[in-house]
């Protein structure tokens, strides 16, 4: 009895160190804090710094008192950072792009209203413009006598460029502005089915017409070029302050103007942006990111508004607006009537 008693006391004393020890360490690992576990990947990301440290906080709504500048991933959104991915596809460490909105208010403000606004004016200014004078007329009556004014393969290569023009145009006025009007008349289902035959005739008419820019520049380059007749036709605007048109070369200044920055300025602005946005530029190495497509497509759209507004006039005069002017295009020849009175130094130099 006498002998168990010390061993009963020293379990008791050895117990009660336990307990203590173990009620020490837990209050120590309480007050201090613990390491981070390695990340599963390799890479050690620190804990976020807005984890609130009252999780009460949140629900009383005192979260944003006391931390008003919170530095978490999405106030920090704006600034398009590139954090790390282990795929091959680096913009999928972007979580929020900034250039994103800025590209939409461009797209769907500025571009899409503006440049509605500008080829509406274009459009009834055009027709407001027949309706009241009509087609400008010969002041003397055909003679009958032809002018070779343009060979087949210029005449085909026209042809070519105008029609996948009209084809690009119209597909690209749907794609822009078809949500507006198409959408709901047709439905969801059915206008993104039409929505994406019109998005591959539209690229796949796209090579096309760059190639026929560049055959046509090559082609009738030299006879842009500036000269005679030019500063006079400039400073009537055409005689539409006289009533009389001025005498011109082969082509007048009015032309002249369409073809050096219409259509080859224009027309290549708007090839070049296209390619990018199929990602089929040539020649050179692209990355293709966000940022590089949203600002092509700024430009695609801006440039293809400007040339489609320039585009009606000369469609009109070329066709419906001035008596004899399609013939050139149509037949390749003029009657030496109309080459007296729109060209008359071309027809002095070749009446020579």
């Amino acid at each position: 009895m006498n002998r168990s008693l010390p061993k009963v006391i020293r379990t008791l004393v050895l117990a009660a160190g336990l307990t203590l020890s173990l009620a020490g360490a837990s209050s120590f690992a309480q007050k201090a804090p613990m390491a981070p576990l390695p990340s599963p990947s390799g890479v050690d990301v620190p804990p976020p710094l807005s984890v609130p440290k009252n999780l009460e906080a949140i629900s009383k709504g005192t979260q944003a008192q006391s931390q008003p500048a919170n530095p978490s991933i999405f106030t920090s959104a704006g600034s398009d950072p590139y954090n790390f991915v282990s795929i091959p596809d680096k913009e999928a460490s972007v979580l929020i792009q900034r250039a994103g909105e800025q590209w939409r208010v461009i797209r769907n403000g500025v571009i899409t209203v503006y440049g509605g606004w500008l080829l509406a004016i274009a459009f009834f200014g055009i027709a407001g413009m027949f309706a009241i004078k009509g087609p400008i007329k010969l002041h003397e009556p055909m003679s009958g006598n032809l002018i070779k004014r343009f060979s087949f393969f210029e005449r085909l290569t026209h042809w070519v460029m105008a029609y996948s023009f009209i084809g690009l145009a119209l597909t690209g006025l749907l794609i822009l502005y078809g949500k507006y009007f198409a959408l709901p008349m047709m439905g969801g289902v059915a206008y993104g089915s039409f929505l994406d035959i019109m998005k591959n005739i539209h690229n796949f008419s796209g090579p096309l017409f760059t190639l026929s820019i560049v055959i046509f520049f090559l082609l009738l380059a030299k006879k842009n070029l500036p000269g005679e007749g030019d500063l006079n036709w400039l400073m009537t605007f055409g005689g539409l302050l006289s009533g009389k048109h001025p005498p011109a070369g082969f082509f007048n200044f009015g032309e002249k103007i369409w073809f050096w920055f219409g259509m080859t300025f224009l027309g290549l602005v708007i090839s070049g942006s296209g390619f990018v946005l199929d990602m089929i530029v040539p020649f050179m190495q692209i990355e293709y990111t966000r940022g590089t497509m949203q600002i092509a497509n700024i430009i695609h759209s801006s440039a293809s508004i400007l040339m489609t507004t320039m585009a009606m006039g000369h469609i009109y005069i070329g066709s419906i607006g001035m008596q004899g002017s399609l013939d050139g295009m149509r037949t390749g020849s003029v009657d030496a009537t109309w080459a007296k009175e729109h060209h008359k130094l071309w027809y002095d130099k070749v009446n020579k």
